[in-house]
């Protein structure tokens, strides 16, 4: 079978890239399958940061029209959505940070990967959007939920309804990423913030990553109540002997 999702752990950082380069990684079922694989591996293996990427000219170009539609029942339909969503769903559950690096095309599926993930380092000149509604369907992991807290109400719709593609540099500028750096250094910034990130006290990070990820369905209440219960898990750690330069002045 041939490999569509590479995987490398160097101990800290895992790295995992979507490698089917002939089709502009274009979304399978087995490339997806094999995604969700590699994020599991990274979660077994203690990853302390993930960095997703994509192969060859693109991130990913999103579902491979080109493939013959699968004859499926309804509930065969649900579930191979629900595969997809599967994604978002190990990105949050993963205590390590997981950093995007995309350039070229990230569309449908491969926006929703990207933006599923907690920082998106971004090709000036990649290339985002949602052609869902143009070919007759709709968006799933998460998209729904992350989009308008990302840009706006507003301009989420006006993504969605009209599938205009954003560039990496208009991206950072709306808010759906959070950096564009020069066309070829997308890896390379990428991997530099997650070896950053493995770094920094793990148990402070994934209580961070959490607080932002669950604030995103709680009430302000519920969100109060989380940061004191994180502060009190913090302060029993032992992490906050970590070197604190970052709160000195000047």
């Amino acid at each position: 079978m041939d490999v569509v999702v590479g995987y490398e752990y160097d101990g800290r950082v895992a790295r995992v890239v979507l490698d089917r380069p002939e089709r502009l990684n274009a979304v399978t079922a087995e490339l997806t399958d094999a995604l969700v694989a590699a994020l599991r591996r990274a979660l077994a293996d203690g990853a302390r940061a993930v960095v997703l990427s994509g192969s060859g000219r693109a991130f990913c170009a999103g579902h491979d029209l080109k493939e013959e539609p699968p004859a499926e029942t309804v509930l065969q339909t649900r579930a191979r959505l629900e595969a997809i969503q599967d994604v978002t769903r190990l990105v949050r559950e993963i205590p390590a940070p997981v950093v995007a690096a995309v350039h070229g095309y990230a569309l449908g599926a491969g926006c929703e990967f990207a933006l599923a993930c907690d920082v998106v380092v971004a090709a000036e000149d990649a290339a985002f959007g949602f052609p869902e509604v143009g070919v007759g369907l709709s968006v799933t992991g998460g998209i729904s939920r992350l989009l308008p807290h990302l840009v706006g109400w507003a301009r989420a719709k006006e993504l969605l309804l009209l599938g205009e593609r954003v560039s990496g540099a208009e991206a950072a500028r709306i808010g759906m990423v959070a950096r564009a750096v020069p066309p070829g250094e997308h890896e390379t910034v990428a991997l530099d913030l997650a070896r950053r990130l493995a770094e920094r006290p793990p148990l402070a990070v994934s209580l961070a990553k959490q607080v932002l990820d669950q604030g995103l369905d709680a009430t302000f209440g519920e969100a109060l109540a989380r940061e004191v219960d994180h502060a009190v898990l913090t302060s029993l750690s032992g992490e906050g002997d970590a070197p604190r330069e970052a709160f000195g002045r000047g």
